[in-house]
């Protein structure tokens, strides 16, 4: 469990839900941890319950301000930066036409311009540690579309189109880019009626794995895009969804998964 020792990362969106998996899987790798988030109370605990390999950094991923402010904390408190997992993200339900101006944008802001802002905000700083990872976090939405979801998935569909070229252009200057592509986890984000896992994932008996994932399964992925055993993925899409996206079932033909109890 020493793959990301002497690693340094940003995780923003880290406080909870999927970036706190990240966190947590990093930080049990070895690597130091700069969660950032506007989640004040909850990043900062996660910070404190970790120890020293973690600090906490109130950051708003769609200020550039606030991108070079994080880079420097971060080189400041653990003395570089290799890594950054951008995680941050918003996701409202709606239906296309009920989307308002606000929301629309309010989802570009932080799912999309986010993501720009930061890797264009690392990008020295990996330089100056000689190298590492940028990991960029779309969707299962992100690789097929889906109701309600609209707007979020044309951002993350973006995040995906930029992860590959920045990895044609960041990878001969020693930075690798990859996304990471989650589907059916059981998070605040995605639960915003707040449904007992055991009811939740009665959901999912339509995908193969039967089951909603949690965030230490997107923990674990990110972990091996950030070591050097994926030293040879450049652009990469991880999906990690429980065969959300493979294909679908013919209900009635051989193969094909049982309907939970009621």
């Amino acid at each position: 469990m020493d793959r990301l020792k002497g690693r340094v990362a940003i995780v923003t969106g880290g406080a909870r839900g999927i970036g706190e998996g990240i966190v947590r899987r990093f930080v049990a790798e070895g690597a130091s941890v700069m969660i950032t988030d506007v989640l004040d109370a909850e990043g900062q605990a996660l910070a404190d319950e970790l120890g020293g390999q973690t600090a906490f950094h109130h950051q708003d991923v769609t200020s550039r301000d606030g991108w070079a402010e994080a880079v420097a904390a971060t080189e400041a408190r653990f003395g570089k930066l290799d890594t950054l997992v951008n995680n941050a993200g918003i996701l409202y339900f709606a239906a296309f036409e009920h989307y308002t101006d606000e929301q629309i944008r309010r989802l570009i802001d932080v799912n999309l311009m986010g993501v720009i802002l930061g890797c264009q905000a690392v990008i020295p700083a990996i330089e100056r540690a000689g190298g590492g990872a940028i990991i960029n976090m779309s969707s299962a939405d992100g690789i097929a579309g889906a109701n309600a979801v609209s707007v979020y998935g044309a951002t993350k569909w973006a995040v995906r189109g930029l992860t590959k070229s920045l990895a044609l252009e960041l990878g001969p200057r020693k930075i690798r880019v990859n996304s990471i592509h989650p589907g059916g986890i059981y998070t605040p984000l995605a639960n915003p009626m707040k449904v007992p896992k055991e009811l939740y994932d009665k959901g999912y008996w339509i995908y193969p794995a039967q089951y909603a994932g949690e965030p230490k399964d997107i923990g674990a992925a990110a972990a091996y895009l950030a070591s050097d055993d994926a030293r040879y993925c450049m652009g990469t899409e991880l999906s990690v969804d429980g065969g959300l996206n493979a294909g679908h079932y013919y209900m009635t033909m051989p193969g094909a998964p049982t309907p939970p109890a009621a």
